[in-house]
């Protein structure tokens, strides 16, 4: 979490356009201001021309769904977040989810809301399954059944359908790592948002993950993540947004954007001694290839 947080909302200004064209590959488009179109022209008139819409919930995985039909610079993924698994288990009394409060509903509430998932994800514009995984930042000791039992379900969801596979990992790598190899992680696995350091890229590298790298790759207290991202394989990296939030330096507390992506692909490019075009064919390459467009 940000800890210099201000009020500004004003977005912040275009960035150069980029060469070569990049795909964004982790936002949320239904969090933002603005309506798609607008969102998607900003982001295309920076070289950012493919965007992937995450699901975070059920209603939010439809939405992504019918965005991605109606629009074909829009690929979706669908999935219940981490954190939403246990409110459907154990209920959410403090409203904090988009459908604010909510009545525990059990085991078979999370079944029937997988359901739903597993027939969003048969689609042929769902590309990922995801985000899904492990969060012990947020969730509680007693969420952790809910979660597990979620995230592995996903992956046997993406395996099924052939779809990639979008993990967010936070304070959770054992576990992720643990989970991913006791069920088999599919054919395409990304780690969204990669917060691990160099040695967990040195494995999500030999099992072939892909590490999506997001704006704060920019922040000063991000050298661990620089350190990972110097060793992952250029052929495993793509870059995000995870707008609105994370918005990379200087804008960091401002909202977050498609179009804010050449500032954290040029950052990136630093730390890996690349310049910007090299980078951005590869992770343009890399993130068809993940998703599979």
């Amino acid at each position: 979490m940000s800890s210099d947080r201000s009020k500004d909302v004003t977005p912040p200004p275009l960035p150069a356009p980029l060469a070569v064209p990049v795909a964004d590959s982790h936002t949320h488009l239904d969090m933002q201001s603005g309506t798609v179109e607008e969102g998607l022209a900003k982001a295309a008139s920076v070289g950012v021309t493919t965007v992937v819409q995450v699901g975070c919930d059920v209603n939010g995985s439809r939405w992504a769904a019918d965005t991605a039909a109606t629009h074909p610079s829009v690929h979706a993924t669908v999935a219940l977040h981490p954190n939403e698994a246990p409110r459907i288990v154990l209920g959410d009394p403090d409203g904090w989810s988009r459908q604010g409060e909510r009545p525990a509903g059990g085991d078979a509430a999370l079944d029937e809301a997988l359901a739903e998932i597993d027939r969003l994800a048969a689609l042929p514009h769902v590309k990922g399954v995801g985000e899904t995984g492990l969060d012990h930042f947020r969730t509680g000791p007693e969420g952790v059944a809910a979660q597990e039992r979620s995230f592995r379900a996903h992956i046997e969801i993406a395996k099924r359908h052939g779809k990639a596979l979008v993990i967010h990992d936070r304070d959770a790598h054992d576990d992720v790592l643990r989970i991913l190899k006791e069920e088999g992680a599919p054919e395409r696995t990304v780690f969204h948002c990669y917060s691990g350091d160099a040695e967990m890229a040195r494995i999500c590298a030999e099992n072939g993950y892909f590490m999506s790298f997001a704006g704060n790759i920019t922040f000063k207290n991000a050298q661990p993540l620089r350190d990972a991202l110097a060793v992952a394989p250029r052929e495993l990296v793509l870059v995000e947004t995870d707008a609105p939030f994370l918005t990379p330096a200087p804008y960091r507390g401002r909202p977050n954007a498609p179009y804010l992506i050449p500032v954290t692909l040029r950052a990136m490019a630093a730390v890996k001694g690349l310049d910007e075009d090299t980078l951005a064919a590869a992770v343009s390459a890399n993130t068809a290839r993940a998703f599979d467009y």
